[in-house]
């Protein structure tokens, strides 16, 4: 199967809202009270305020990532020289394929393409298959930045250097 990353068209806004809620709903990581769906559904915001980039094949959408340039406001622990990205989701249906994989690339080669010295993301504790994807792809976890935006979620930082 050939996999397609660009960037999310507005027409595909809300069914990137919706895979990115699925995503993280079908791993159970929708925490009980919170109301991180409606930001994830949000996909117009992010495309309006950061870069939203989707992977899909000829017929439908297989995963989203936001890339958090320079100036977004959905920057979280990103320094001047770092480019950051969130929200990555892989729909239920393409788990397996290297989706995951191929949208992380496309953070990375999108911080060379704008001269950044590393990229870094959070990634809640329980999101392992997540971890062991970036461990792959050479991220090396930065406990000092970790952090917990609500009580009983805690962010591991991680980072790549370019």
């Amino acid at each position: 199967m050939t996999v397609q990353i660009r960037p999310a068209l507005p027409t595909e806004y809300d069914a990137v809202g919706d895979l990115v809620v699925e995503a993280y709903a079908y791993d159970g990581f929708l925490p009980a009270g919170s109301d991180y769906a409606l930001t994830l559904r949000n996909a117009a915001d992010r495309a309006a305020k950061a870069e939203l980039w989707v992977a899909a094949n000829a017929t439908e959408l297989l995963g989203t990532v936001t890339y958090c340039p320079r100036g977004s406001v959905y920057r979280e622990i990103a320094e001047d020289d770092e480019g950051e990205f969130r929200m990555l989701g892989v729909s239920s249906r393409a788990r397996g394929l290297g989706v995951g994989t191929a949208l992380t690339v496309k953070c990375v080669e999108r911080s060379r393409e704008l001269g950044l010295a590393r990229l870094v993301m959070s990634s809640a504790s329980y999101m392992t298959t997540a971890h062991r994807i970036y461990e792959r792809l050479g991220f090396i976890r930065l406990p000092a930045r970790d952090w917990s935006p609500i009580p009983g979620v805690d962010l591991y930082a991680f980072a790549l250097d370019l």
